[in-house]
């Protein structure tokens, strides 16, 4: 494939860098590579609170559809595996992301579809789909400033992000949920397993400029059986 220092030879780029750290290649992650899909539009696309991924990107979608493109041929060039993975929000009801503003299904999986290096055994790739594809985990945020519930008005110690905003723990459904510091791993996995429902507390680090994991919200019994198991 001829490059002439466009579109090509950025994607293709893109995709060997990643590569190199990686073990897959994504659509998202090409993207964000590029500088057309900043993390911070990725985080709300997945917490569920934009309608599509293409929404959050300032480009004409001609422009996206030849990267796809592009995306492709150098992965057939390079000889990666196609493996077509599951995005799920980070929300209660666990739906399914939704990549383009058209929704077509050809183009849908032409996002989900990752490119994994054939070097990886088929048991390693199968793997790699499940971790891939696991429901990501709940994120509540420990606030550092004041705030309102977009939902009810009121507040509280922790927030949920939703696409109206954040909301507190009982209007987010999560209010039945206890904290479990960090601190005793064995505890923790205990508690996680055996927890339907659970999420993973964190707190912005104004000297790390990053979210920290603070904890775990599980359920009550999970947490009285993990610690008689203890």
């Amino acid at each position: 494939m001829a490059r002439s220092g466009g579109i090509e030879e950025r994607v293709a780029r893109a995709g060997e860098e990643i590569l190199a750290v990686h073990h897959d290649v994504s659509v998202v992650d090409v993207l964000n590579h590029l500088g057309w899909l900043p993390a911070a539009h990725i985080d709300r696309w997945r917490q569920g609170r934009v309608d599509c991924l293409e929404a959050t990107m300032q480009l004409r979608p001609a422009k996206i559809a030849t990267a796809l493109q592009v995306l492709r041929r150098w992965a057939d060039e390079r000889g990666l595996v196609a493996a077509e993975m599951d995005y799920v929000a980070r929300t209660r009801d666990r739906r399914s992301l939704r990549f383009s503003v058209s929704g077509a299904a050809d183009v849908e999986r032409a996002y989900r579809t990752h490119w994994v290096s054939p070097e990886l055994s088929e048991a390693q790739r199968a793997q790699l789909v499940e971790r891939q594809s696991e429901p990501p985990e709940l994120v509540v945020i420990s606030p550092l400033k004041e705030w309102t519930c977009a939902t009810c008005g009121g507040s509280g110690d922790l927030l949920f992000m939703r696409e109206e905003g954040p909301v507190c723990m009982a209007c987010a459904a999560l209010d039945h949920l206890v904290f479990l510091p960090r601190g005793d791993a064995g505890l923790t996995r205990r508690a996680h397993k055996a927890s339907e429902l659970s999420a993973v507390v964190v707190r912005f680090s104004r000297t790390r400029k990053r979210y920290e994991r603070q904890g775990l919200l599980v359920e009550p019994d999970a947490l009285a059986a993990a610690e008689q198991r203890n």
